[in-house]
């Protein structure tokens, strides 16, 4: 009877993820399981979306990776902001990249010289150099659709995980953030860096799947958001989202 007991009541841990406590929680639909949080513990983590990730003529174009289809993940990145806004949750925005003369991104005694796209790209290209993914260039510029407002929060990063060397994870704990809900670009390189980065440090992360992107096949997406389900985090979209914080799309 007491093992039959223990297994209902494991069982019934698992059906919803996160702290159910409190009048302020919700459940937004997700995967593997839903997730309890509080929009007052919450934060949306907008990665990288800068001209360099989005746009044509920007790195990623360049670099010969499809941006093409990016359009729909912005306006989907807007409604989530405005979800976010509209509940007074924060607001980050990381900008990737690194200063004019690219010290910041490390020579050859780091791997990423040897790793970072944009710099093999502009190796390959020397009349690119000093245009990707540079401070101060139309590259390295967040996208017109998404501009900050008071109020948020705006962090520059020189590597994949937004955590790496940043203020951020003391600029979330002095306000009680517990959950991350993940937007941008790219699903595979900063997004789910970031996000792995949060989980070892006891954030909840959430990808909305169709608020970001891959660098890459479409097969990348997939791979990404089924680590983030499996290992991770958890997975949703917009419309739960949105609907959930406001009760609106």
């Amino acid at each position: 009877m007491t093992g039959s007991s223990q297994s209902t009541n494991s069982l019934a841990e698992f059906q919803i993820a996160g702290t159910n406590e409190g009048s302020n929680t919700k459940v937004l639909p997700a995967k593997p399981e839903p997730l309890a949080f509080n929009p007052k513990e919450t934060a949306v983590i907008v990665v990288d979306m800068q001209n360099a990730y989005a746009s044509k003529k920007g790195y990623l174009d360049k670099a010969g990776f499809d941006v093409s289809h990016t359009g729909p993940v912005i306006d989907n990145i807007a409604k989530v902001i405005g979800a976010a806004r509209s509940a007074d949750m924060p607001v980050v925005f990381f900008q990737n990249g690194w200063d004019p003369q690219y010290q910041e991104a490390g020579g050859p005694g780091s791997p990423n010289w040897y790793k970072s796209n944009a710099l093999k790209t502009m190796r390959k290209q020397p009349e690119l150099m000093g245009t990707l993914l540079a401070k101060g260039t139309w590259d390295y510029e967040l996208v017109d659709e998404l501009t900050p407002q008071e109020g948020d929060i705006v962090i520059p990063k020189t590597r994949y995980s937004g955590f790496y060397n940043t203020n951020l994870d003391s600029m979330l704990r002095s306000r009680g953030i517990r959950t991350l809900i993940f937007t941008g670009i790219a699903t595979n390189v900063c997004v789910e860096s970031t996000l792995r980065d949060g989980f070892f440090l006891e954030y909840f992360g959430v990808m909305l799947a169709d608020a970001t992107h891959q660098a890459g096949p479409k097969e990348i997406q997939e791979a990404s958001l089924f680590n983030v389900e499996t290992f991770f985090g958890w997975v949703s979209n917009v419309n739960d989202f949105c609907n959930t914080v406001t009760g609106t799309d």
